[in-house]
């Protein structure tokens, strides 16, 4: 969802209840650390929504993204320092609402690029979503590319998410709602074009998750929130598992990307909104691959930032829950005098 869209909707909620807006807005400890550092800033005009993030499995350097909805189907390609490389468009794709984007393989095994248009801001409007696929070209110029349709359903029902993430080791798509009570749900294993794709219920996501992503070795997994993240093991059945540890973040306008770099030792983190920074933030040391186990440096490049704090993701997330209880109860109260 677009930071504008979002910030009318949770104004006007709060308006009408009668209580001020700044009861949400993240206190000052929240801000960026020096810590943090800045992989890149995306200051192309073209991309004002960039909603998803995911670092490429062929150009090193690479960083794929896309804007939210409202838009035309277009795939940009980031380099080092944040210029748009190429853009791929999408033949045979719509661009109602994309929320998350992922490198995952064709039906071949080439590395390919996954965009989810599941966004559902109305909460369950839409009977279906959609996932697109793309090869990711081994010449990164700006082109037209036919995308492959999968079309998504949930066993219980419509819902909204924002959040698509592939493991590496099978190729499976995980999604996780966008809810106070959050799921994850398993797409098949293989996912087919024709008919519809149905997701079950497997685990439990963090309240309002906004994007996630598979470590590169697949040992890991990361779901962000607008607040913060939380770090999972992953089980031998290849699903998120246990958690690891919850990270802070950096204060954004809007922030609902993330992905792995792909030596697997940091996490990049994005923001909707004209020219955002882009965010590299290294990972806890029991997060961290084993030498043995490093995919290489293929994409996004080094980590070279120190350690970062334990997060307040959860603590924040009951605070949001905590204000939007207080606007209602607030706004009866009002009704009632």
């Amino acid at each position: 969802m677009s930071a504008r869209r979002a910030a009318v909707r949770a104004g006007a909620a709060l308006v009408l209840a009668g209580v001020p807006v700044c009861l949400l807005c993240p206190s000052a400890s929240a801000g960026t650390r020096r810590d943090d550092a800045v992989a890149f800033t995306i200051k192309d005009l073209r991309i004002t929504e960039s909603s998803g993030l995911a670092a490429s499995a062929r150009h090193r350097g690479v960083v794929y993204t896309h804007n939210d909805s409202g838009g035309v189907p277009k795939v940009y390609a980031l380099g080092p320092d944040g210029r748009v490389a190429a853009v791929l468009t999408l033949a045979g794709a719509g661009a109602r609402d994309w929320e998350a984007m992922a490198i995952g393989k064709d039906g071949r095994g080439r590395p390919a690029i996954f965009v989810a248009d599941i966004g559902d801001n109305l909460g369950g409007a839409w009977p279906y979503v959609t996932v697109y696929r793309i090869p990711e070209p081994t010449r990164l110029v700006s082109q037209t590319l036919q995308a492959t349709r999968f079309r998504i359903k949930y066993e219980d029902g419509p819902r909204n998410a924002e959040t698509m993430m592939i493991n590496p080791r099978t190729n499976r798509l995980y999604f996780a709602s966008k809810l106070f009570g959050g799921k994850v749900y398993e797409a098949p294993a293989r996912l087919r074009t024709g008919g519809f794709n149905v997701l079950r219920k497997v685990g439990d996501a963090p309240a309002i998750a906004t994007d996630g992503a598979f470590a590169p070795d697949g040992r890991t997994c990361v779901i962000r929130t607008y607040f913060g993240a939380r770090l999972y093991s992953v089980g031998a059945d290849g699903r998120p598992g246990k958690t690891i540890k919850s990270l802070d973040l950096p204060r954004q306008v809007q922030g609902e990307s993330v992905t792995y770099t792909p030596d697997g030792r940091s996490l990049l983190v994005g923001s909707e909104g004209r020219s955002q920074p882009v965010y590299r933030l290294p990972l806890p040391e029991e997060a961290r691959p084993s030498p043995a186990s490093s995919p290489g440096n293929a994409g996004a490049g080094n980590d070279t930032t120190g350690g970062h704090r334990d997060a307040t993701n959860t603590r924040m997330a009951l605070f949001l829950a905590l204000a939007i209880a207080a606007a209602v109860g607030y706004g009866l109260l009002r009704r009632r005098r």
